[in-house]
């Protein structure tokens, strides 16, 4: 069973490594005699994959969750952000809303300081893994692949959200930070360098490591696609796609053939095992952040940055954040031939079991979303519940119930922190790799090679085990009229370039719903604008009157300002992105 990992041993972060002194009061300050020998590189080392859950640690993490629940989703026109009202956490209702979101916002400078935070360990691991010898550190090489991979990955993640940041090394001394300027390097150029990072970490990373939750070759080269995938869609100033680079593009292919190949992954085999503890690191799993309960620490090493996020209800009884919205449940309608329909799906609600059992339902919609009288995962006492909802009069009926572990899982925390369990965060999975191979096929005029990547991921959806109503009468009586197939050009569709690129971009709202990636694949895609205040928000404030003022500003929305204590730090050399 999944209760320990050597990978979040917080215990021993910039520590030695024996018991005796875990267990005795830390006296004075760390010493580089400690922390350049072999232990103290190697708790360096296990400080940086800490950072992945959040360098604040414990509770502290869901003002700046990792999962990226709040940029990620609560910003695309997939969910909300639940909770007590638009007043609790205010700051994420000003993302959601893309209103009052200034420089000054708190939350934003905290997110990336955090991130900034995760680059230094990550720097200071490798600046004194270069300092020793193989002889002295016998992982040395395979340390430092790992390394450059994690500082890869913060810095990717402050590209994504930030646009302008400041880009450094190992080599740069921290009191020089000031002195980096955030426009050095372009959009482009700062991709190009994470790429490149991914690239040196995967020549030195093995095929496989002794301890999951490791970075792998294969997960380096599957993020280095994910990057050059990002980096094919060029970027003017104004945020606005320019142009979609065909090399790269080929670049992406290449890389995800070598993964898909080589890497020895594939798709689990029932999409509700995505949301199980016991399906942990297995072979979807591309590279994660690893959780852990019963391991030795008072709570364990939860998903903190998830705290908020689980329902109200008899079996959790949480804050009630994160909360699925009207369209992405409308978004699993399908037509009676089993493929989604992209065109209409807004046009009413799907909200009802009654209505679920009227309309073809694609059957994720019942594993990544809880609705009124539908089965609860496992839970047997009664239907998913009015009462579960923390404030329906404003985000509605819906909870997020494809990061929660179902209530009887032995992965799951008993009462506080509600519903924090050793459930690990993808932050690549094999489904992902599938489909930035397919997008990037399509955005090369070669659709046909992308329709058999595109339909792998709908067969496992298809052939999932579906969730059966409430008191069954028997295994097939469904909660809904679930209705699903694979493309088939001739029969359903008509399989042409521009009908290709809508099915792998809706494909990836269904399969990666609730999984932090949404808002910034629009930004990648160039269609925000459109998606949100169009397709959005236009109709939702209809249902969701907070609502009424939200609006994206196309040129200013697709990244978060500079934070203002951030400029102040710079003694001003710090540019704003444009708008604020």
């Amino acid at each position: 069973m999944k209760f320990k990992y050597i990978i979040f041993a917080v215990l021993v972060v910039l520590t030695s490594c024996k018991k005796d002194f875990l267990d005795s009061k830390p006296k004075g300050k760390l010493s580089d005699e400690l922390l350049n020998s072999p232990d103290g590189i190697e708790a360096l080392c296990i400080s940086s994959y800490a950072a992945l859950a959040g360098p604040e640690g414990s509770d502290g993490t869901f003002l700046s969750p990792t999962t990226n629940w709040i940029y990620g989703d609560v910003r695309a026109e997939t969910a909300y952000k639940g909770g007590g009202g638009i007043g609790d956490i205010s700051e994420f209702n000003q993302f959601e809303t893309f209103t009052a979101v200034y420089a000054s916002n708190g939350l934003l400078d905290r997110k990336w300081f955090s991130l900034y935070r995760s680059v230094q360990r990550a720097n200071s691991a490798i600046r004194r893994l270069n300092a020793v010898t193989e002889a002295e550190v016998p992982l040395k090489n395979v340390r430092l692949g790992e390394m450059r991979f994690l500082r890869a990955h913060f810095f990717f993640e402050l590209s994504r959200l930030f646009n302008k940041i400041p880009y450094f090394d190992e080599n740069v001394e921290t009191a020089d930070y000031p002195k980096i300027s955030n426009v050095q390097f372009s959009r482009d150029q700062i991709l190009e360098k994470i790429a490149a990072e991914f690239g040196a970490a995967a020549a030195l990373l093995p095929i496989k490591q002794p301890e999951v939750g490791r970075a792998t070759k294969y997960a380096a080269i599957a993020y280095q696609a994910k990057t050059n995938l990002y980096r094919a869609y060029k970027q003017n100033p104004d945020n606005a796609v320019a142009v979609i680079d065909q090399n790269l593009l080929n670049e992406v292919v290449a890389e995800c053939d070598e993964v898909i190949s080589k890497g020895g992954y594939d798709l689990l085999q029932d999409f509700q095992q995505l949301s199980m503890a016991e399906f942990d690191n297995s072979v979807e799993s591309v590279f994660a952040v690893q959780y852990s309960i019963a391991d030795g620490t008072d709570l364990g090493r939860i998903n903190w940055s998830n705290l908020l996020n689980a329902p109200r209800g008899p079996a959790y009884g949480g804050d009630g954040f994160f909360q699925p919205s009207q369209n992405l449940v409308n978004s699993f309608k399908t037509d009676s031939k089993g493929v989604p329909i992209p065109e209409t799906y807004n046009n009413t609600n799907l909200m009802t079991v009654a209505d679920g059992l009227a309309m073809d339902v694609d059957p994720r919609l019942d594993f990544s979303v809880g609705r009124l009288g539908i089965r609860w995962k496992n839970y047997n006492t009664a239907p998913y519940g009015p009462d579960w909802v923390r404030e329906p009069a404003t985000y509605g009926y819906y909870s997020n119930k494809k990061a929660i572990v179902s209530p009887e899982s032995p992965y799951m925390v008993k009462g506080f922190p509600w519903g924090g369990s050793a459930l690990n965060f993808h932050v690549i999975r094999f489904a992902d790799v599938l489909l930035w191979k397919a997008e990037a096929l399509i955005e090369l005029n070669r659709q046909d090679e992308a329709l058999p990547l595109i339909n792998r991921v709908r067969t496992r959806a298809k052939n999932s085990k579906y969730v059966t109503a409430f008191n069954s009468a028997n295994p097939t009586d469904y909660a809904a009229k679930y209705t699903i197939d694979t493309y088939k050009p001739g029969e359903n569709c008509t399989w042409t370039n521009a009908y290709a690129r809508t099915a792998m971009r809706f494909e990836r709202k269904l399969e990666l719903a609730l999984e932090g990636e949404r808002f910034f694949d629009l930004v990648r895609w160039g269609n925000a604008d459109q998606v949100l205040n169009t397709e959005y928000f236009a109709k939702e404030k209809l249902v969701r009157t907070y609502l009424q003022n939200a609006r994206f500003v196309k040129g200013r929305d697709e990244y978060f300002p500079i934070p203002q204590p951030q400029i102040n730090f710079s003694g001003g050399l710090y540019q704003q992105n444009p708008g604020y």
